[in-house]
């Protein structure tokens, strides 16, 4: 006589432990919220460092213009661009484009919202995203000669707002972040919003924004 043998299996481990009903809405309000923490440390450094490029490419806008600058210069008894009645700092510098330089594009901060402009055209008429110093000279000593925006054209002791201390406008090519200037010997300096400096307007010497 053949007995047929069934096989038993073990049953199947249960979803949930024992005498448990799963994550409590106190856990998975816990697990959300540290998930949300993660997140927002995650963008915030990966925001910094966007800032930091930017403000770095922006530096690099400002080493190519003194280039420019200094032919000019070269070619102007040491002055660098002006022009008469100029009420900002585009119409200033138009005497650089095309002559001295055709990119256009190193007018333009990399953070801003200033739309581009097109290569090698006047820029008498249109926005750009630095403040100028009209009125200084290649042999002055280390003065400050270009900038981002500013909040105004006010001369300022150091520990005054050059830029944004909000965020919003005006002086606030980089939100919060300061900004950079660009001197009169071409070495630039990134400060903050309340720069460590001083931003003197002697005589002769007009601060133009965009």
């Amino acid at each position: 006589m053949i007995r047929s043998f069934r096989t038993t299996r073990p049953p199947a481990p249960a979803l949930w432990p024992a005498g448990g009903a799963g994550f409590s809405l106190l856990e998975l309000l816990l697990v959300v919220a540290i998930l949300a923490i993660l997140g927002s440390l995650y963008w915030r450094g990966t925001s910094r460092s966007e800032s930091k490029q930017q403000l770095k490419n922006c530096e690099k806008n400002l080493q190519k213009l003194f280039i420019a600058m200094e032919i000019f210069a070269n070619d102007h008894a040491d002055k660098f661009p002006a022009a008469p009645a100029a009420r900002t700092s585009a119409e200033a510098l138009d005497g650089l484009v095309p002559r001295y330089t055709v990119d256009t594009s190193a007018f333009i901060c990399p953070a801003g919202k200033d739309a581009a402009l097109p290569a090698g055209e006047a820029i008498a008429k249109r926005k750009i995203s630095y403040a100028y110093y009209v009125g200084r000279r290649r042999t002055d000593t280390a003065e400050a000669l270009m900038s981002d925006a500013q909040v105004d054209t006010l001369a300022k002791a150091a520990g005054q707002p050059a830029f944004s201390t909000t965020g919003s406008a005006p002086g606030n090519n980089h939100a919060l972040a300061g900004g950079n200037f660009l001197f009169t010997d071409g070495h630039t300096e990134t400060a903050p919003a309340r720069v460590p400096f001083s931003l003197v307007l002697p005589p002769g010497v007009v601060l133009l924004n965009p």
